[in-house]
Order: C-alpha cells, then sequence, then structure tokens
C-alpha cells in the first residue's frame, strides 16, 4: 500500500513538473521581449557590455534561437527603429497596410479606447505601475517614449484580449518622473492580418512587425560596422548577411500596435508616435 502511494505521488509530481515546462515553452515562444540593458550600443561602443540579467522569454517560433547577446543587441536596434519608424514597410519592418474605414471598426475603436482609459488611469503615477510589475525598458538611455513592460500581460495577450490590460504602458519622461501617454498591445509575430484586426481595426490602427536582423560575428562585435548590422544596417536578406559572417534572424519579438488613449482624434490615437 505504501509503495502504491508513493508510486502515484511521483507520477503526480512528474506530471506538474511537465506542465510547468509546457507552460515554460509556451511563454518562451509568445512574449515578445523587452529588458534593460545597462548601456546603449553604438559602432564605438562595446556590443557585450550589455545586462542579460532580466532577459526574458523572446517570440522566436520559426526563427530559431536567439543567445542573449543577439537578443540584447536586437532589443536595442528595435527601439532605435521605433523611433525612426514610418507608415509603410521597410527592410527592417514590416506595417499592416490600412483598410477602408467602416463604421463597425470605428466604434470597435472607441470601445478600445474607453477600456484602456479607465484599466491605466492608475498608471498615471509610473511608481504604482512598478509596483505592479511593470518593468522599465532601456531605462538608461535617452528615449522619445519609455516603455514599461508588463511580461505577465504579454504572455496573456497571445491567447486573449482585454483592452484595459496592455503589455506596455509608454511613458514621456519628465524633471521629475514620468508622464503617462500611451499604451502597447502585442501578439505573437506567427498571427495573421485578420487575428490582429480583431484586436485592433486595421482601418484605424497600423501594426509593425520588426524584421531582416543579421548580427555581426561576436568576435567581430567590438569593431563591428553598424552601417551593416542591425536593425538600420544595409544587410537585409539572409545570404548578405551569410557573406559578412554574421547570424540571420529573420523576425524577432512580436507584433506591437500604440495606442494613445488621451488624444483627441482617431488619427493620433492610433498613431505610430505620440504627437506633442
Amino acid at each position: 500500500m505504501f509503495a502504491r502511494k508513493t508510486l502515484r505521488q511521483l507520477f503526480f509530481n512528474a506530471t506538474i513538473g511537465v506542465g510547468a515546462l509546457f507552460l515554460v515553452g509556451v511563454l518562451l515562444a509568445a512574449i515578445p521581449n523587452h529588458h534593460a540593458p545597462a548601456v546603449a550600443i553604438s559602432a564605438s561602443q562595446d556590443p557585450q557590455s550589455t545586462d542579460h540579467s532580466s532577459m526574458q522569454g523572446m517570440d522566436m517560433d520559426g526563427a530559431g534561437s536567439m543567445d542573449p547577446d543577439d537578443a540584447s543587441l536586437g532589443e536595442h536596434n528595435a527601439m532605435v527603429d521605433m523611433q525612426h519608424m514610418h507608415h509603410g514597410d521597410t527592410p527592417h519592418m514590416h506595417m499592416t497596410a490600412m483598410r477602408r474605414s467602416n463604421p463597425d471598426d470605428q466604434k470597435r475603436a472607441s470601445e478600445i479606447v474607453d477600456q484602456l482609459r479607465a484599466g491605466i488611469e492608475k498608471y498615471k503615477d509610473y511608481r504604482v505601475a512598478l509596483d505592479d510589475g511593470y518593468k522599465i525598458f532601456m531605462a538608461n538611455i535617452p528615449q522619445q517614449e519609455y516603455h514599461f513592460t508588463n511580461y505577465t500581460n504579454g504572455f496573456l495577450e497571445a491567447f486573449t484580449f482585454d483592452p484595459s490590460r496592455p503589455t506596455s504602458l509608454l511613458y514621456r519622461k519628465t524633471v521629475s518622473g514620468y508622464e503617462l501617454v500611451g499604451a502597447m498591445y502585442t501578439m505573437p509575430k506567427r498571427a495573421t492580418e485578420e487575428q490582429l484586426n480583431e484586436r485592433v481595426p486595421l482601418s484605424v490602427a497600423t501594426w509593425h512587425l520588426h524584421t531582416n536582423l543579421c548580427m555581426p560575428p561576436k568576435s567581430d562585435r567590438r569593431h563591428a560596422d553598424w552601417t551593416k548590422f542591425g536593425l538600420r544596417g544595409s544587410i537585409t536578406t539572409e545570404a548578405a548577411c551569410d557573406a559578412a559572417g554574421g547570424t540571420f534572424h529573420p523576425v524577432i519579438f512580436g507584433w506591437m500596435v500604440h495606442v494613445y488613449p488621451y488624444e483627441d482624434t482617431t488619427a493620433k490615437i492610433f498613431a505610430m508616435h505620440h504627437h506633442d
């Protein structure tokens, strides 16, 4: 009897362990990751001096594994790219095409904005966001907008959508702290445009995806030519990346869309960047 009870307990524990590993695997495949490197990366700096201690799951399904160095540099490149992005595709950023406006989409967009405003009202005090588990992305690097990311929310957004629960909050830095200006929703990069449209209508908003990242060989990163590598580099194909001895990633992170619910027009609310 004792042996049978012991076997049942061992089986139960093994089942829990397998379930936990499965959940972690899903998390690693689903969440578009952000974290805070310790320093900015430029052609004159050591690209291996970043801090990987807060590394979370990368949304790298179908693109192979991305090691911590590539992930950290990829995140830095993505942030730089987002500060210069505009409507329309580029080799390093794919954007959804704007669809024809219709009353149903306008109504749904208005509902999303109302729910978002209500859900993030308390986060006008950025300290509340930090207390609720939001992490500042690249806090030490000057940015037009600072992303405060909640990785639990990012995981949940891979499966369900609650407009009041964004993956990231968008803040503008002030002399006294941070001013809340908007939020960001995410979906895994494998999501179709129809699935994106079901979340936030493509007739009002533009989702974007970071693409074609070529990382230089690790041994050469201290002196790498960053006009060629990274998300603002000239290398945009796997063949060219291979020829340069780099590591190619067709897509990094997941789909993202910004919403600025305190603006007064639909165009400004669903803009790519906050309007002053």
